[in-house]
């Protein structure tokens, strides 16, 4: 009964979901000009050879899922691959990042023609749905055409999960569609073995196998001249909430480190403005890099508004506090900055990757300290103590390393569908 309904009111909502996107474009949260990819359409042609449909969310997944791409593409000559998300950031981040024999698209809204329309055109050879990205359209009108699904660094929160287990008539068979859920831990595997899933496999969390964020030497260079001899310390991908806790923590840092420059880097840089109008309401001096400020001896908080320069900053902090982690957002990917000589933090809220906080505090890899007031303390005692800072950079780098083991064991599980649709 549920499924029936979930298809009839998706059918019949069509001309709100238009108005609701017309909306979205209006405020920069859809690409006005690839509106057609939300309803199906298609700008390019399907190539020849096998293609594998990569579904992910947003940012994080994205960027995530490119070390398996490559790893993919690399195997098979004949293989292409489309990545589907639905945020604009992550079209943009992944316009420069891409290698060759993949493509973007915006993800058709889950509606029964507008995903018709899709999968007859890019006809896939295998789909992986990555992470919580789970569609009954999608799911269903995917495995009815007998196109493997595989469910790849699957995960989802408790209150997805319980949200879920309460509308089982649909869960039911959506996941019970997916031919092979590879989750990233125990209890994962757990919940989707309880909401049906058929076959489950624990192949660990493939964050930890990402690549290195490309650096570009010239811009690093120039940031680091102009930053000069002075310690700097990094907030990562910030939210509202945030930015406050971030500018306290660094004025009460500067009684014990003077000269010592904090950066913050918004996870949506459209914020830049707000944040540089919130630091001067505390009196500090702020640059905002999208505006072309530069740093200078007087400068106390430098606002990383861009897109796709985060290792610029990684590059030269000594410490790096992962945000996302003091406003329920869940976190953001604490191995990023592992690949860099800095030590990392992050705070209480970090269930979207719980896996990976967990297994960096055992290794002794990152500190996760209790809530806002928090943040500065823990940072000076990084900064304090020069050997503490070295053993957590260390463990770091370490873990980040060992991630290829998830890696491959995730690529030897995707082999069988995609040798027999060859």
């Amino acid at each position: 009964m549920m499924l029936p309904l979930y298809r009839t009111s998706m059918t019949l909502a069509a001309p709100a979901i238009d108005l609701l996107l017309a909306r979205r474009a209006r405020n920069g949260k859809e690409d006005r000009s690839r509106l057609g990819e939300r309803r199906g359409l298609s700008a390019f042609a399907r190539p020849p050879g096998r293609l594998i449909w990569l579904h992910a969310v947003s940012v994080g997944e994205s960027i995530s899922a490119l070390v398996l791409i490559d790893r993919l593409l690399e195997e098979a000559d004949d293989l292409h691959v489309l990545v589907t998300t639905g945020t604009v950031s992550s079209a943009r981040i992944l316009a420069g990042r891409l290698p060759d024999r993949t493509w973007h698209q915006f993800a058709p809204i889950d509606r029964p023609a507008w995903v018709e329309r899709f999968l007859d055109h890019w006809q896939p050879d295998l789909a992986l749905f990555f992470e919580a990205e789970f569609w009954p359209e999608k799911l269903l009108r995917t495995h009815e055409r007998g196109v493997p699904i595989v469910a790849a660094n699957a995960r989802m929160s408790d209150r997805s999960y319980r949200g879920w287990r309460r509308w089982s008539g649909l869960s039911g068979p959506m996941f019970r569609a997916i031919d092979l859920v590879l989750a990233t831990s125990d209890a994962q595997a757990d919940q989707f073995r309880a909401l049906g899933a058929r076959r489950v496999a624990v192949a660990g969390n493939l964050k930890r196998a990402a690549h290195r964020l490309p650096l570009e030497n010239g811009a690093a260079s120039a940031l680091r001249r102009e930053i000069g001899p002075r310690t700097v310390w990094l907030a990562a991908s910030t939210h509202d909430g945030e930015e406050e806790a971030v500018v306290r923590a660094q004025l009460d840092l500067l009684v014990r480190h003077p000269g010592l420059l904090a950066v913050i880097a918004p996870r949506h840089p459209d914020r830049g403005p707000a944040i540089a109008a919130l630091v001067r309401s505390f009196g500090l001096a702020v640059a905002r890099r999208a505006a072309g400020e530069r740093i200078d001896r007087d400068t106390s908080v430098y606002v990383a508004d861009t897109f796709g320069e985060m290792s610029l900053f990684f590059n030269v902090a000594s410490v790096v506090f992962v945000a996302g982690s003091l406003v329920p957002v869940g976190g953001h990917n604490p191995v990023e900055p592992a690949h860099f000589d800095c030590a990392v933090l992050f705070g209480p809220l970090m269930t979207k990757n719980l896996d990976i906080a967990d297994e960096m505090i055992s290794a002794g890899a990152a500190i996760q300290f209790p809530d806002a007031e928090a943040l500065g303390p823990s940072i000076d005692a990084v900064l304090t103590d020069g050997r503490r800072r070295h053993a957590l950079t260390e463990a770091a780098r370490q873990y980040a390393s060992s991630g290829r083991t998830v890696l491959d064991g995730i690529v030897t599980s995707l082999h069988p569908f995609l040798d027999r649709r060859e």
